[in-house]
């Protein structure tokens, strides 16, 4: 069930009867998710509850009482503790702010206030961490309902817009050098829907509650976006079809020299405003994709056009065919080894979005609408791509993903794959976790579903946790080939007990699969467990709809199957006294940094 385009209205009427029926949905995550409110936030906590069902969580949600943030962080955790979040989400706002300098402050005076303002929620980050060692969410700070100062506000050093925008930029800063810290940008929120229909100041007065109803609504659909991308549930592909929507009219019709795109015209300004923003998209990871009715001859010709922003080379996958689009969209998923709930359709014809909403609910379809100037912002409001960090493995996707159809059209010149592989020239790195790739490493963990013999999902705080343990051997691998740089692509963590590690992960990015990095990774697990004192690994697969693909990984890794263990069938062990190097394509670097 998708619910980005319902209103606010239409949720608190319905929200009982849609609870239930989401209730019934099958392979709901768990989540636990403290709200330490600085006003009364249950309005936010039932919204989001409802959205993170249609998004596949079930969210047990801790509320603190009224404006208690500070003391259930600092002074009095017990009962945070005892309900030990995943995540802790500070809900406060411009009420809540603090130290605001005086009219005639001077600059050194308002950035001094700033920092202590700063400094007093560093104070509850810190002991969140140090308690619960969770995932946090702040807020940072809508703009001033009221401008004492009116224009001059945000730029007098004793202004309250000035103060605001000094203690955000605080924040950005400290969330900057803290993978733990998240911040929810409520002044962006705020300004979206509109300051004047942010705040509510009879509901504040009345009930403690900030917001209106739809910023309330707004704020929730952020949060819910941001644990979605914490799980690794963001969207990564865009799906977008041809006529009227990258440029108007019908190529097969009016031919290429007639379609409306480039400068000349508002109307064909829109459609080129729209492909810039597409292209924008995929130069921060987003993939893009073709699903157009049209001859595949006239469909590149439409993006060769001299004004078209986008070229045939950015899109990931291409069909334009005359099949109907749900069957393209699913060939689409195989090719790009994604999951259908990755994918973001947005076409013009609106009996084409039901019939793919219909046949694919796992896709998003936004109600887009057949104007080309409101695409981009029902995209925005959706949400659909939020990240949470932005590694370079997400700046060069797109490429990567390029650099596959090529190493996929040289697999046919060699009859041997194993003359394939050595002409790849493969070279990889694999190390301890390394701070600089934790980013990455937790957006794996999260995102991976069928090269993965666990499914184990880690937020980046507990990836933080496994890099500093010596209880652990915590693995990355990158790869880079003839082609270009495949970026980290594996992550294996093991667990030492005694003489046995027991690897509670391993993944690998399925655009490297069939290149035996695999094989890599097990040499280098064995290398370090010996170090470490072990004999023996042990690997465990619990199947899940999606890593199927691997139910037999240990046995062609040549493990032995423990039927009698505690974890049943599914569990598998390796002596590595004897174990020799099997690894044959790839020159691996040495890193041995533990």
């Amino acid at each position: 069930m998708h619910l980005e385009s319902s209103t606010a209205e239409h949720l608190l009427q319905k929200r009982k009867g849609l609870r239930r029926e989401l209730l019934q949905t099958g392979g709901l995550k768990d989540v636990r998710i403290a709200v330490l409110g600085g006003s009364t936030t249950n309005e936010v906590a039932d919204f989001l509850e409802l959205l993170l069902l249609a998004d596949g969580f079930r969210a047990t949600i801790y509320q603190s009482d009224y404006n208690r943030y500070y003391e259930e962080a600092v002074l009095a955790p017990e009962a945070l503790i005892a309900f030990a979040p995943e995540i802790v989400y500070v809900h406060t706002t411009g009420k809540n702010l603090q130290g605001f300098p005086i009219l005639s402050a001077t600059a050194a005076e308002a950035q001094a206030a700033a920092e202590a303002e700063a400094a007093r929620f560093a104070g509850i980050w810190r002991a969140l961490q140090e308690k619960l060692g969770c995932q946090i969410i702040q807020n940072n700070f809508e703009a001033p309902a009221a401008r004492l100062l009116g224009n001059l506000d945000a730029v007098s050093p004793g202004g309250r817009s000035h103060f605001v925008n000094l203690v955000n930029l605080a924040f950005a800063r400290a969330a900057a050098g803290n993978g733990k810290l998240l911040i929810q940008d409520l002044n962006g929120i705020a300004a979206q829907v509109g300051l004047a229909n942010f705040h509510d100041a009879h509901r504040f007065h009345a009930y403690k509650i900030v917001t209106t109803v739809e910023a309330s609504l707004a704020v929730a659909r952020s949060l819910a976006s941001m644990v979605r991308s914490i799980y690794g549930k963001s969207r990564k592909c865009l799906v977008l079809d041809l006529d009227n929507t990258l440029w108007g009219g019908v190529i097969g019709d009016d031919g290429v020299d007639h379609i409306k795109i480039g400068r000349e015209t508002a109307e064909a300004e829109a459609y080129t405003a729209f492909q810039e923003y597409c292209l924008a998209l995929r130069s921060r990871g987003v993939l893009l994709a073709v699903c157009s009715k049209n001859e595949e001859a006239n469909a590149r010709q439409g993006l060769a056009h001299p004004d078209s922003v986008l070229r045939p080379e950015h899109f990931a996958a291409f069909r334009a065919n005359w099949s109907p689009k749900p069957d393209n969209i699913l060939s689409m998923a195989n090719e790009l080894n994604l999951g259908v709930d990755s994918f973001v359709f947005v076409d013009d014809n609106p009996a084409e979005r039901a019939l793919v909403a219909a046949q694919l609910p796992m896709v998003a379809v936004p109600d887009v609408g057949n104007d080309v100037s409101s695409f981009a912002a029902v995209l925005e409001m959706g949400r659909y791509f939020e990240p949470v960090a932005l590694s370079g493995d997400d700046l060069q996707r797109a490429e990567q993903y390029a650099a596959n159809s090529q190493r996929a059209a040289q697999t046919a010149q060699f009859a041997d794959y194993g003359e394939y592989l050595a002409s790849l020239q493969m070279r990889a790195e694999i190390a301890r976790f390394r701070s600089q790739y934790l980013d990455r490493i937790a957006q794996l963990t999260n995102k991976t579903n069928q090269f993965n013999l666990t499914t184990r999902r880690f937020t980046l705080a507990e990836i933080e946790d496994r890099a500093v343990d010596q209880a652990y051997i915590p693995l990355y691998g990158k790869l880079t080939d003839s082609f270009g740089d495949n970026g980290l692509v594996s992550v294996v963590v093991g667990r030492l007990a005694d003489s046995v590690v027991h690897i509670d992960l391993w993944l690998m990015s399925c655009r490297v699969l069939k290149r035996e990095m695999e094989l890599a990774m097990l040499d280098a697990l064995v290398e370090r467990a010996r170090t470490a004192g072990a004999t023996t690994l042990r690997g465990t697969y619990i199947p899940t709809e999606k890593n199927a693909m691997v139910a037999d990984h240990y046995d062609r890794l040549r493990f032995t199957p423990l039927p009698d263990s505690d974890d049943g069938p599914r569990a598998w062990s390796l002596n590595i006294a004897a174990y020799e190097k099997r690894n044959r394509h790839i020159s691996v670097k040495e890193t041995f940094d533990d």
